[in-house]
């Protein structure tokens, strides 16, 4: 048991990733949109790093769905 709540649970992935072009288009924007945070303020980092989380996690099964793969 740990003291922490966990990001996300294990094997949990994103429930229908866009294509993998769509992916790569909202993971540029979204990089984008957070470059401009304050790296002072822990609130907008904690939204910048689970918003990454999640859109890294969207394009690697958008990648592994356009191959075909599953994990």
């Amino acid at each position: 048991m740990t003291s922490y709540d966990p990001l996300h649970g294990p094997g949990e992935e994103p429930p229908f990733p866009a294509s993998l072009d769509g992916e790569l288009k909202l993971t540029r924007e979204y990089l984008d949109k957070v470059a401009t945070a304050n790296i002072h303020d822990h609130n907008a980092m904690l939204r910048a790093a689970t918003g990454l989380n999640y859109r890294i996690r969207s394009l690697v099964a958008a990648l592994d769905a356009e191959r075909g793969e599953r994990r």
